[in-house]
């Protein structure tokens, strides 16, 4: 596949944006490294303030000079730019003479290092060469979000419309919180329910303390006895929103057929070979988010809406442009290793055909 015209205009060929990246990881590398090189100390105090981004350099001072490596040279803008990219707490580091030249000083490193590299073809293996790729696609991605607007761009009226179009999902359903004695005998267990129905709280801590299977190995001296064998809250059976992977779907069901919260449900629940008693110790009635708590959620949901919709557009342009062929013969024959059925031959090499699916 040919490469897009616009996009290498902007970041040069593949050779070069093979050096960029292989300088890039570098550098992200090197920062942080100690050392000191005795550079110009005039040249680099010529960089704006490291305390905060400063906009571009005049273009006669970021041609500046302050290092030569080989054939290549490292300018004033550069180093600048390798600043701007910075957090700005990170920033912070760079303030000083010394901590100025520290950082050229690790940019002539990792301008050594990306020299040797290019010496010894590392730029050319594939997994180098992926890299570039999965970098580019982010580079193009990044840009396309940065174009759309930000949540503030969205009106009250769209935010309003997308509220009332999606109520269901501003509709927080019944929760229940559920508390457990679990024991692996079934006889066992429903001894511990006669007397489970008529404890007080903290006996029924000590019940959990004394004979569930799933107390705490090491409990807390201050954890509250009457809330021995929590599991958390979860909402009724068949409601997604709220599920809880802790809560035994066969517990969840018996959770919401007890009518007040601190009673025991009237009998043992056996779930996967085991046998739960089960208690209600909280409750959080449904409700419906009004539109001002949901606003915020509401604008960012329509910014990501307008993300997506921007992202396929731009796949279906590329598409379009830039012919995609498949090999579904190929792509069927391909295995994992430990999918390779034995004394099989290699499999052979993707090559493409009419075959095509975009």
């Amino acid at each position: 596949m040919r490469a897009a015209p616009q996009l290498w205009s902007q970041v040069g060929t593949r050779s070069s944006i093979a050096s960029r990246v292989l300088r890039h990881t570098l550098l992200v590398a090197c920062v942080g490294l100690a050392g000191c090189s005795g550079c110009d100390d005039g040249s680099v105090g010529q960089v704006p303030s490291a305390s905060a981004s400063s906009g571009p350099l005049p273009p006669e001072l970021a041609a500046k000079v302050l290092a030569k490596v080989g054939d290549r040279e490292i300018t004033l803008g550069e180093y600048a730019a390798t600043l701007e990219r910075m957090d700005q707490f990170e920033r912070l580091r760079y303030q000083s003479p010394d901590r100025r030249k520290q950082l050229l000083d690790e940019m002539i490193q990792v301008e050594l290092l990306a020299q040797e590299a290019e010496r010894r073809g590392l730029d050319k293996r594939p997994e180098t060469q992926e890299r570039i790729r999965i970098i580019l696609r982010n580079e193009v991605l990044k840009k396309l979000r940065r174009d759309v607007p930000g949540p503030e761009s969205v009106t009250e009226a769209d935010a309003r419309r997308y509220y009332e179009k999606h109520r269901d999902d501003f509709r927080e359903p019944e929760r229940r919180r559920v508390a457990v004695i679990v024991s692996s005998d079934e006889a066992k267990a429903k001894a511990l329910l006669a007397q489970a129905t008529k404890a007080t709280p903290m006996q029924w801590g000590k019940l959990v303390m004394e004979n569930s299977l799933e107390k705490p190995p090491n409990p807390s001296p201050t954890a509250p006895l009457e809330l021995a064998g929590d599991l958390g809250i979860v909402s009724a059976p068949g409601v997604e929103r709220g599920a809880n992977q802790r809560v035994p779907p066969a517990v969840r069901a018996a959770v919401f057929k007890i009518s007040k919260i601190g009673e025991v449900h009237d009998a043992v629940v056996e779930d996967d070979g085991k046998f739960y008693i089960v208690r209600m110790i909280g409750k959080t009635d449904a409700r419906d988010r009004p539109f001002k708590e949901a606003e915020r959620s509401i604008r960012v949901s329509l910014v990501q809406e307008h993300i997506r919709a921007a992202e396929q557009k731009l796949e279906k342009e590329l598409r379009e442009k830039y012919p995609v062929k498949i090999d579904d013969q190929a792509l069927e024959k391909v295995r994992l290793p430990d999918q390779q059925p034995k004394d099989a031959a290699p499999t052979p090499s993707a090559a493409p055909s009419s075959s095509s699916g975009n």
